[in-house]
C-alpha cells in the first residue's frame, strides 16, 4: 500500500482548483466572445492567417472546458488530475502567448504551472472505483454543454451570418458541426466560419474522446463483496455478532470490506458521492476495532475521500472519535424490546392489544419460521408478495437493510407471515400472505428487523399483530432480544412537546413534525413507543460540520431515496405507509 505523504501546504489543492476553474471560465469566454474590435490585439491578430485563429481559439475552448472539469478533482487532490492540468497549463499558456498575444493570461497560466510543479506532493489521492455508469453521464451532460456553448459560438456572430437562418436551422448547423459536418448557417467571413467549425468539431472529439475513454476503460465495481470476504465476516458473527443489532447488514453484498492488520475485525462500506460511507459498528473483536478504524482512515486519505459512519453505536463511537479524531453527532435512538419482559397485559398496552385483537377477529393468523424451514416454493411466494408490495420501483436500503431474501447462507433469519384466506375460499394454502417481517440475526439470542411490509388493502394494525406474534414466539426461538426500526431525532420528538421545552427545542420539534409530512419521522418513533422498547442511541461519524450536508446526501443516495439504486438486487425493502400505521422497514433514514 502506498504511503501518503506529508502534507506541508495544504491549502495548494484548494486554490489550484479555483485557479483552473477560473482559467477554464476565462478561455471558453474568449474562445466564444467575439474580439473586441479596434484593439492592438484584434489588429495583431489580423495578421496571422485565419483558419490559426480560429484554430487555436477552437483549441481554447476545448482546454477551458477540460479545466473546468478537472477542478473539482484538482481540489480532491487527484493525482491523475494533477498530471493532465500540468499538461494543459502550458499548451494554454501558448496558445494564448502565440496565437492571440494575451500575455497576462499566459502568464497567469504559467504561474499556475509553475505552483502545481511545486507542490507536486500535495497531488497524491488514486481514483475514484470505475462503472461504465460514468461514461453514460459524461456523454449526457457533455452532449447538454455542447450544445449549449455551441448555440452561443454559432449565433455569436450575428453581422457575419448570410440571411436570417431559423431556429431550427441554427440547432441543426449545431449539431451537424459537433459530428465534424458543416450545417445551413452561412457566414460572410470565412474567419468566422473556421472558428464556428473547428469549435463545433473539437466539442465533439472532446465529447467523443472522454466518452470512449470512460466506456473502453476496465471496469472496477464500486463495491462487491467477494465469497471470501463474505465467510470471514460471517466467521466474525458467530464470535463477536452479538455486540452490534447491526452487524449482519455487513453481509450486503454491495458492499465492499476492509479488515484489521491482524484480520480480527472489518468495517463495510461504499464509496458515494466521494464519500466512504461505513454503517453501524466494525464486526468483529472489539480489540481490533483500532487497526481496521486505521485502515479505513488511510483508505479514504489515499481517495481524498470523506470518511463518514452512520448508525454507529456509543461505543463505536467513542473508538471512531478517539483513533480518528472524528466527531459524533446522535441522529436517532434504535428500539430494542426484550421478549422477557414482554407481554399485553397492563394499561399501557392497551390500544395495542385492542388492535392485535380486532385484527385477529377479522380471520388474520401469523406464522413465526425460520428462513431455513421454509420450502423454496414458500420462499418464492413470500418473495413474490414481499415485491408486489413495494412502494417504490427503486428499492431502498444501505445500512439497516439486507438486501435478499431465501439465500441459502441467511437460514437462521425469521420470517413472520400474516395470512388470511379469500371470502371463497379459493387461496392455496400459503398463497394468502397479506404482509412480511423479515428478521436477521443479532448474535445467538437477537434478531433484528431488515423489512416489514403489506398488502396496502390489508386491515390497518397488521404491522402490530405480526410484531406481538413474532416477540411473542422469540423464546421458542431463542431469542431475548428484538431490535425493531429506528427513529430519527427520537429524543427531539419526546423531548420537545413536553412542559417545560425551549423556544429551540420546540422550533426543531416543529420542523420535524412537518417534515413528518413527506417522511416517516414522527410515525415511527410512535409506532415504535406502543412496545415500550428500550431506546439505545444511534450516532453519525464525520470528520467536520462543513462536511455534513455532503454526507447527508451520500447517505440518502446509498438509501436510495435520491438517485438510482445499483441493479442486480432482488429483495431490499420498503413500503411507504400512512402516519398512524407506519410499515417502515427498518432504516437509517426516515422513511
Amino acid at each position: 500500500m502506498r504511503e501518503r505523504p506529508p502534507i506541508s501546504r495544504p491549502w495548494v489543492p484548494a486554490v489550484a482548483g479555483y485557479a483552473s476553474l477560473t482559467i477554464g471560465i476565462l478561455d471558453i469566454v474568449k474562445a466564444v466572445v467575439p474580439p473586441f474590435r479596434g484593439t492592438r490585439v484584434s489588429e495583431i491578430a489580423g495578421l496571422l492567417p485565419g483558419t490559426v485563429t480560429s484554430i487555436a481559439q477552437a483549441a481554447s475552448l476545448v482546454m477551458g472546458i477540460l479545466l473546468v472539469m478537472l477542478a473539482h478533482a484538482l481540489k480532491r487532490r487527484k493525482v491523475r488530475a494533477w498530471r493532465t492540468v500540468v499538461l494543459l497549463l502550458p499548451l494554454s499558456a501558448l496558445i494564448e502567448l502565440v496565437h492571440m498575444h494575451r500575455i497576462v493570461s499566459a502568464a497567469i497560466s504559467l504561474a499556475v504551472f509553475a505552483v502545481l510543479v511545486a507542490n507536486r506532493r500535495e497531488f497524491y489521492a488514486l481514483s475514484d472505483p470505475r462503472t461504465r455508469w460514468r461514461a453514460v453521464w459524461n456523454f449526457l451532460l457533455m452532449f447538454v454543454l455542447d450544445v449549449a456553448i455551441g448555440w452561443v459560438v454559432v449565433n455569436t456572430h450575428p453581422h457575419t451570418i448570410v440571411g436570417d437562418p431559423s431556429l431550427g436551422e441554427r440547432l441543426q448547423h449545431v449539431l451537424l458541426g459537433l459530428v465534424g459536418l458543416e450545417g445551413p448557417v452561412v457566414y460572410s467571413s470565412e474567419r468566422t466560419a473556421d472558428l464556428v467549425y473547428f469549435s463545433l468539431t473539437g466539442l465533439g472529439l472532446l465529447t467523443a474522446v472522454t466518452t470512449a475513454y470512460l466506456a473502453l476503460r476496465p471496469e472496477k465495481p464500486a463495491a462487491e463483496l467477494s465469497p471470501e470476504q463474505e465467510k470471514a465476516v460471517r466467521d466474525m458473527l458467530a464470535r463477536h455478532g452479538a455486540r452490534d443489532s447491526l452487524g449482519y447488514f455487513a453481509l450486503r453484498r454491495d458492499k465492499s470490506v476492509i479488515f484489521s492488520p491482524s484480520g480480527k475485525a472489518a468495517i463495510a462500506y461504499r464509496v458515494v458521492a466521494g464519500v466512504m460511507l461505513a454503517s453501524g459498528d466494525p464486526v468483529g473483536d472489539i480489540e481490533a476495532w483500532p487497526g481496521a478504524i486505521r485502515r479505513f482512515l488511510d483508505e479514504a486519505k489515499r481517495h481524498a475521500w470523506v470518511p463518514a459512519v452512520i448508525g454507529c453505536s456509543e461505543a463505536g463511537g467513542e473508538i471512531w472519535t478517539r483513533e480518528g479524531g472524528l466527531s459524533a453527532l446522535e441522529i436517532g435512538d434504535e428500539a430494542v424490546v426484550e421478549t422477557a419482559g414482554f407481554t399485553l397485559q397492563g394499561r399501557a398496552m392497551r390500544n395495542v392489544r385492542q388492535m392485535v385483537n380486532r385484527i385477529e377477529r377479522a380471520g388474520y393468523t401469523c406464522r413465526v419460521r425460520r428462513v431455513g424451514t421454509l420450502s423454496e416454493a414458500e420462499k418464492d411466494l413470500i418473495r413474490g408478495a414481499a415485491d408486489s408490495w413495494r412502494g417504490t420501483e427503486t428499492e431502498r436500503g444501505f445500512s439497516m437493510a439486507l438486501g435478499r431474501f431465501g439465500d441459502p447462507a441467511d437460514d437462521e433469519c425469521v420470517v413472520v407471515t400474516a395470512h388470511r384466506s379469500s371470502d371463497d375460499g379459493a387461496a392455496a394454502p400459503g398463497e394468502d400472505i397479506r404482509a412480511v417481517l423479515h428478521f436477521v440475526p443479532w448474535g445467538p439470542d437477537g434478531i433484528s428487523l431488515d423489512l416489514m411490509r403489506r398488502d396496502r388493502d390489508a386491515d390497518p394494525g397488521l404491522n402490530e399483530l405480526l410484531i406481538v406474534k413474532a416477540l411473542q414466539a422469540a423464546p421458542e426461538l431463542g431469542v431475548d432480544r428484538v431490535s425493531l426500526n429506528f427513529a430519527m431525532f427520537r429524543a427531539v420528538l419526546a423531548r420537545g412537546e413536553r412542559l417545560g421545552a425551549g423556544p429551540v427545542l420546540r422550533a426543531w420539534h416543529a420542523v420535524l413534525v412537518f417534515l413528518s409530512r413527506w417522511f416517516q419521522i414522527e410515525s415511527l418513533y410512535r409506532f415504535n413507543a406502543k412496545f415500550h422498547p428500550l431506546w439505545i442511541p444511534r450516532f453519525v461519524v464525520y470528520p467536520a460540520a462543513r462536511d455534513l450536508p455532503r454526507i447527508g446526501i451520500a447517505a440518502l443516495q446509498a438509501e436510495a431515496f435520491i438517485n438510482v439504486a445499483l441493479p442486480g438486487i432482488p429483495f431490499r425493502r420498503r413500503r411507504h405507509s400512512r402516519a398512524g400505521d407506519a410499515s417502515g422497514e427498518r432504516a437509517a433514514l426516515p422513511h
